[in-house]
């Protein structure tokens, strides 16, 4: 079951202390952090679980700075999308954070960002989004089957989301 929570302020406070850390644990490894997914869009119901992107000239470099990241509580999940490094932590057995560190080539266009972005801009977008998310989480749609339900609408706002900024579409799953 996905439990879901109406937008807290104390996400944004949450992102800024851990990205700190995560600034002070991944040293020049990273260039930029920066607050993504749901919890990042001000009225937008989510998972409660703070999703963080992070830019980075060399993934190996990132990879170098496991440990850091390991005292902060977070683990490298090496089965994460490709193209990225992928952490999670899990507090008291309740994850809290998403770390994705993705390559400095791939961040000016990442979906991730621009759909945050337009979100934040777009009411009636978060509006869609959020009667989605309820009622998936409402048939009792969780994990995978959850995010899958959530690909048509998710595409299609991220394609609106590209279009203002004359991107072209691409696809909002990786390979």
């Amino acid at each position: 079951m996905t439990v879901l929570a109406e937008y807290d302020e104390a996400w944004a406070e949450q992102f800024a202390a851990m990205a700190g850390q995560l600034r002070d644990a991944l040293g020049p490894a990273a260039r930029e952090i920066e607050h993504i997914g749901s919890t990042a869009v001000p009225g937008l119901v989510a998972k409660p679980v703070i999703d963080i992107g992070a830019c980075a000239d060399d993934l190996e470099a990132v990879a170098g700075r496991d440990a850091e990241l390991h005292a902060l509580g977070f683990t490298h999940e090496p089965a994460g999308p490709p193209g990225r490094r992928t952490y999670t932590r899990v507090v008291d057995g309740v994850l809290t954070h998403n770390l994705h560190v993705f390559p400095a080539e791939a961040w000016a266009g990442l979906n991730q960002r621009i759909l945050r972005d337009y979100l934040r801009e777009t009411p009636a977008a978060v509006q869609e989004y959020g009667d989605l998310k309820r009622r998936l989480a409402a048939e009792g749609l969780s994990g995978f089957d959850y995010t899958i339900a959530k690909t048509e609408v998710v595409q299609r706002l991220t394609d609106a989301a590209r279009a203002s900024l004359g991107l072209p579409s691409v696809p909002v799953w990786e390979s």
